[in-house]
């Protein structure tokens, strides 16, 4: 890993998520390396050519947050990286943001993959409205594994839980959804009894990481790589459009929460 410490202006920058006003991301990099990340098309961006997953670049700045830029906003920690990854443990980023954080009147998500954030309960504790966001897409920690670096469907699933025995908001990302591998229905009925509310993503694929997961898909599930093809080749996105319509149906007569935060 290729770690480095950069100076900047500022953590924040204004969100292009929807319903999220400003995005704080710690790091830049991201340790996790999922080869479906979006993020990964920031390399030449940021100066980087190295492979996603890789580089970390751990953000210093002396900018002091200001009352009227924060109150009353939305705020989301992380959208490009995993603020809670394994360098947070001695870098202690996020925990120093947070504490920043604590002397404003704000909304606040956060989202991870890592149990690490059960460190920052005592400051989480503290915060008049936040909501803890874990992602996963698969119960099946052999494809998880696949897809990702760090952090094992058990371990998510016990942080969702303590979250939520603590009193902290939480909500599960079903993202990427991952055609045909998904099982969201499954996902649901295991996490239902500790999650205040549920989101869904579905998987997109960009030019630069397009090609990693077709041959990803073609090599371990062969018997899919059609349908794959008809999705992210040809843009037959009929698929999406009706799972959309049945997981709106299937949360709505289970009196499930549930939303989408992009556009799918």
């Amino acid at each position: 890993m290729n770690i480095k410490e950069i100076e900047v202006n500022r953590y924040i920058a204004k969100s292009k998520v929807k319903g999220i006003d400003f995005v704080i991301n710690p790091y830049i990099g991201c340790p996790n390396g999922c080869i479906y990340c979006y993020a990964s098309s920031l390399n030449n961006l940021y100066g980087h050519t190295e492979e996603w997953g890789t580089f970390l670049d751990i953000k210093k700045t002396n900018y002091k947050l200001k009352k009227q830029s924060i109150h009353n906003k939305t705020y989301l920690i992380s959208s490009s990286t995993d603020c809670y990854n394994i360098y947070e443990k001695k870098y202690k980023i996020t925990r120093k943001i947070l504490e920043e954080l604590l002397n404003f009147d704000f909304h606040l998500f956060i989202e991870t993959k890592n149990k690490l954030i059960l460190r920052d309960l005592d400051l989480l504790k503290r915060f008049k409205d936040v909501k803890v966001i874990i992602s996963l897409n698969t119960l099946n920690d052999k494809l998880r594994m696949d897809l990702e670096k760090y952090s094992n469907v058990k371990s998510r699933l016990i942080t969702l839980k303590k979250l939520y025995e603590e009193g902290i908001y939480t909500i599960l990302n079903i993202s990427p959804i991952m055609p045909f591998l998904t099982n969201y229905k499954e996902i649901i009925n295991e996490t239902r009894s500790y999650v205040n509310e549920y989101h869904f993503e579905f998987l997109k694929l960009s030019n630069n990481y397009k090609r990693k997961v077709l041959k990803y898909i073609k090599d371990n599930y062969p018997n899919l790589y059609y349908e794959y093809a008809n999705i992210y080749l040809f843009n037959k996105n009929t698929y999406f459009i009706n799972l959309k319509k049945e997981i709106e149906e299937f949360c709505s007569n289970n009196k499930i929460k549930c939303y989408f935060p992009s556009k799918n």
